[in-house]
């Protein structure tokens, strides 16, 4: 039994160096290709964000209008596909008589777009507005009159 164990001889230091640099490069392959999956897929995810600038409550010749400007300042655009107003957040009517400028409703990444409203507003009010987009996002805000 002395001598089985005295035979025994383990792996050469040159090969115990060269499996040790191996099995580090192999982990950091894996560790790298998991990082650049992960940071692509975040900054991927940012898609539009949008946030309300400016809300202008006015009238023109007896016809009132709620003027809001809307800025995306995420990556992707987005198209308004319908504005709701209403004087209660829970009881919000959607509009049909909404101009956009530019005309096509879509709000580019880096840039703003005008909503112009027509519709009937009292000073001192309350109203709430959600605008919802094509990707199914939605805005709301609200502004006193």
């Amino acid at each position: 039994m002395r001598t089985m164990l005295k035979s025994k001889k383990g792996i050469s230091p040159i090969l115990a160096t060269l499996l040790l640099i191996v099995i580090a490069v192999a982990a950091v392959i894996v560790t790298y290709a998991w990082v650049m999956t992960f940071t692509s897929s975040t900054t991927s995810q940012a898609g539009a964000m949008l946030t309300v600038e400016n809300i202008r409550f006015h009238n023109v010749s007896t016809t009132d209008y709620v003027e809001v400007i809307i800025r995306n300042s995420g990556t992707d655009d987005a198209k308004i596909v319908e504005v709701y107003a209403g004087t209660s957040s829970t009881a919000l009517v959607p509009q049909t008589s909404v101009s956009y400028t530019p005309i096509t409703a879509v709000v580019a990444a880096g840039s703003s777009l005008n909503v112009t409203i027509t519709c009937d507003w009292t000073d001192g009010t309350r109203y709430h507005f959600k605008m919802a987009t094509e990707a199914g996002q939605t805005l709301p805000f609200s502004e006193i009159a």
